[in-house]
């Protein structure tokens, strides 16, 4: 059986459990109002018509929906749409009060057990004494499937509004990204440039960790988000290149939990921030400099840091250093991922230099789909 006709079965089967209730609905108030009566109503007779009444109501209330569906109100077409519905409904009146009589003739009257309902009796009292209720029901039936139609179109506007933002996001953080890589790229060069004369082997070393870096870098396959220790492997082959140009003058430290290992993170937000420390804090140093990563799962949150002892804000009173590039992409960069709900400082480390701290909440599926 295809969706099409699955559904169409489902929405029958609603109708009709739909009649049952209240047609049950409809006996039980019928009986109990009676209870009082010197002869009470029966109460077999009594439900067995109020389900076929309810039965027929429902039986036809399906091709009203049917009707319904196939004429939607639109702009510019509301008299078309009521004359349509008008005459429709007439119809339904009048099949509805036929349809009623040729089930129920033949009962006894609950109210008169001693009479019998017959066909010209029943179809007299239901097509003109039930006329308005009928307009009633059928009309109750329309604005069912209309409100229905806006709700579903509704919705569908709030998931296609909801794709367009999550494409947007991602462009826009694509663009960050793309605009990083040129960064890093010149960064890096200009490295190799200060080591190919000086010691062509290191020099080499350096080329062929770059070449692994930019592969990494450029591969557009890759998430919006990766896993920490996927992001720590990317750095490590940073550092490489680092503590070749640094040799003895760099040293660098990890503290990562276990636990944050598994803890996603937008791919490539450790390197600038190492990048930045190494630049400002340590290159400009004569003696050896000291490079503190550590990362920590706590209280639903991950903590990025990145410290080193480098001249830190260079006792300038300002509040916060400057950000190039890389840093104001990484900041852009998190407030499209996780909107207001992260951190980003850079502030006067412990022992002096610089720390950057990133705090994210901690997760291990994509934040926004992405």
């Amino acid at each position: 059986m295809s969706s099409g006709a699955k559904r169409r079965v489902f929405w029958c089967g609603v109708v009709f459990a739909t009649c049952t209730v209240l047609a049950l609905l409809s006996a039980v108030g019928a009986y109990v109002s009676q209870l009082g009566m010197d002869v009470p109503i029966p109460w077999t007779p009594l439900l067995r018509q109020e389900l076929k009444d309810w039965y027929a109501c429902g039986f036809l209330s399906i091709g009203v929906l049917w009707v319904a569906a196939r004429n939607p109100l639109e702009p510019r077409r509301t008299g078309k749409w009521l004359l349509i519905h008008f005459l429709c409904g007439l119809v339904f009146s009048a099949l509805y009060a036929l349809l009623t009589a040729w089930l129920v003739a033949g009962e006894r009257s609950v109210m008169h057990p001693g009479k019998i309902l017959t066909f010209p009796y029943l179809l007299r009292t239901v097509g003109f004494h039930y006329c308005v209720v009928n307009l009633i029901m059928y009309w109750f039936a329309v604005l069912a499937q209309l409100g229905w139609t806006y709700y579903q179109s509704y919705r569908e506007r709030e998931r296609q509004t909801a794709a367009l933002q999550r494409e947007l996001v991602e462009a826009r953080l694509q663009a960050l990204r793309m605009q990083l890589n040129p960064h890093f790229l010149f960064n890096t060069l200009h490295a190799v440039s200060s080591l190919i004369h000086d010691d062509p082997e290191a020099a080499d070393r350096v080329i062929a960790r770059l070449s692994e870096l930019l592969r990494l870098s450029l591969d557009q396959s890759k998430p919006q988000e990766v896993c920490l220790n996927e992001e720590l492997s990317f750095l490590d082959r940073y550092l490489e290149i680092e503590l070749t140009r640094f040799a003895d003058r760099l040293h660098v430290e990890k503290r990562i939990q276990p636990e944050a290992l598994e803890a996603l993170v937008p791919y490539l937000i450790l390197q600038p921030l190492v990048e930045n420390a190494i630049r400002h804090g340590i290159e400009p140093r004569e003696d050896p400099g000291h490079l503190a990563i550590s990362a920590r799962r706590n209280n639903g949150r991950l903590e990025l840091r990145v410290a080193d002892n480098g001249a830190g804000l260079g006792g300038s009173g300002a509040a916060q250093p400057k950000e190039g590039i890389g840093l104001s992409n990484t900041r852009s960069r998190l407030r499209h991922l996780y909107g207001e709900d992260f951190r980003f400082e850079l502030t006067e480390g412990g022992n002096g230099g610089l720390e950057a701290l990133i705090e994210i909440p901690y997760h291990l599926k994509p934040a926004h789909g992405l």
